[in-house]
C-alpha cells in the first residue's frame, strides 16, 4: 500500500498550480469574450474602452487570467482580481436578492475566495513566479562565488 502521506505532500504544490492554471483559463475566457467576442455570447455588446462594462472588466479580466494562468506576478494580480470581482459581486449581483444562489453571484464569490488563496498561496511550482525566483537565486549564489 502506498504512502498516502507522501504522495499527498508530493502533489499538493502541483495541484496548486493546477487549480491556479485551470481558475486562470475560466477567467481569461471572460475576459475573450467581453474583448474578443470569443466565445460568442448572445447578449454580447460590443466592446468600448471608455464603459466600465464590458471595456475596463474586460481588460481586467483577459490580463488578469492571463497573468494568473502563467503564474506571473500571481500575488500582486490575484488580490486585484479578488477585489474586482468582490466589487462586481456588489454592484452586480448583491442587489438582485441576499442569496447568491438566487442572484446568480455564486460565481463571483468563487473566484473571489480562490484569488484570495492565491494571494496567500502564490503561484505554485509550475509558475513564472516561481522560475523568475529561481533563476534569481542561481545568479546571486554565481556571483557570490
Amino acid at each position: 500500500m502506498a504512502d498516502w502521506a507522501k504522495v499527498r505532500l508530493g502533489w499538493e504544490p502541483r495541484l496548486l498550480s493546477i487549480t491556479r492554471i485551470m481558475i486562470g483559463l475560466l477567467f481569461l475566457e471572460h475576459g475573450t469574450a467581453k474583448i474578443l467576442d470569443f466565445p460568442h455570447q448572445p447578449n454580447h455588446v460590443a466592446w468600448a474602452l471608455n464603459s466600465l462594462n464590458p471595456g475596463v472588466q474586460g481588460l481586467i479580466e483577459l490580463i488578469g487570467g492571463l497573468l494568473i494562468t502563467l503564474g506571473l506576478f500571481t500575488r500582486p494580480v490575484a488580490f486585484i482580481l479578488a477585489g474586482d470581482v468582490a466589487v462586481a459581486y456588489f454592484m452586480a449581483h448583491a442587489p438582485r436578492g441576499f442569496f447568491p444562489l438566487l442572484n446568480g453571484g455564486e460565481l463571483a464569490i468563487v473566484y473571489c475566495f480562490v484569488f484570495l488563496y492565491l494571494f496567500a498561496a502564490g503561484g505554485g511550482v509550475w509558475s513564472l513566479d516561481r522560475a523568475r525566483a529561481g533563476r534569481g537565486e542561481a545568479q546571486l549564489g554565481a556571483s557570490r562565488a
